[in-house]
């Protein structure tokens, strides 16, 4: 059994089976022994609860820290305005405005006050949950409608959960912030993709992300095809390994409209999650 070790499974662009394989990847490993984390940063659209189905046992509310002004104290030296990068705290003559939706949380503007007017006060951004699905420890956050900045709730998703166990992260979608924040202090990333034009673009992309961030990884071809060589002519050009290939069936599309799980539905696909594990173990230790 894989412990210690952080996987996350990510992908250049949505739909391409990221949270199936994240999600029966959980069920393989929680087979094959060992404590099992299931943890969905994809906190602006969760949906692995949606197949593994956790009891959810507690939850949070999660803030960040926004600036909060005694104006009686400031002197309007503009410090605090000149250090925002982010423009979320303006001096104007003798007016402080702050625009929390904004503000990053860095506390950068309280610690260049001279006068000590600048204290934080916190803001509601979304929810935290805990669960259990069957063995599978379940953990996922789901960000306010609305909210524009994830990666504080995903950084609050990943520092919950016990150390030392096998944790899977499924991570948002794309190349931008959120999927870094979620992917970067990964021991090793999977990255999902799918035999089409548009699949092998974003393919591109999030090798690039990756491999700029220096985290190992490898990928996963989801409705892979026998004919259909792309993925594995991109992989072969640009020296990737394919982890695995998971052929395209109508099963499987029949089994997740139904919010179920391929590897309790589809016996005979519950090897291709296995060999992964397996394949899993060997790249960890390299």
């Amino acid at each position: 059994m894989l412990s210690d070790l952080t996987v996350a499974i990510a992908s250049g662009k949505g739909g391409t089976g990221k949270t199936t394989v994240s999600s029966n990847l959980a069920c393989a490993a929680s087979q094959a022994g060992g404590e099992v984390y299931y943890v969905d940063c994809d906190v602006e659209e969760p949906n692995g609860h949606l197949f593994l189905k956790p009891r959810i046992t507690g939850s949070r509310r999660i803030y960040v820290p926004v600036p909060a002004v005694d104006e009686e104290k400031c002197t309007y030296c503009g410090l605090c305005s000149e250090i925002c990068q982010y423009s979320a705290i303006v001096c104007l003559n003798k007016t402080i405005l702050t625009f929390e939706n904004m503000c990053h949380g860095c506390g950068g503007c309280s610690l260049v006050c001279p006068v000590g007017a600048i204290s934080e006060k916190g803001r509601d951004i979304g929810v935290l949950e805990e669960g259990r699905s069957g063995p599978i420890n379940f953990i996922h956050g789901r960000l306010t409608v609305g909210e524009a900045m994830s990666p504080p709730m995903i950084k609050a998703v990943l520092s919950t959960g016990k150390k030392g166990a096998f944790r899977i992260i499924d991570a948002p979608p794309g190349t931008s912030c959120p999927a870094i924040t979620s992917i970067k202090s990964a021991d090793y990333v999977i990255l999902v993709t799918e035999p089409t034009p548009f699949g092998i673009n974003d393919l591109g992309l999030a090798i690039d992300m990756v491999s700029e961030l220096g985290v190992p990884f490898s990928v996963v071809v989801n409705r892979s095809e026998t004919n259909n060589h792309l993925a594995r002519n991109y992989c072969s050009a640009r020296g990737v390994r394919i982890l695995a290939e998971i052929p395209d069936d109508r099963r499987v599309a029949e089994v997740y409209s139904r919010g179920e799980l391929v590897f309790d539905a589809i016996p005979d696909f519950r090897g291709y999650f296995t060999d992964i594990l397996i394949s899993l173990g060997k790249e960890a230790k390299r």
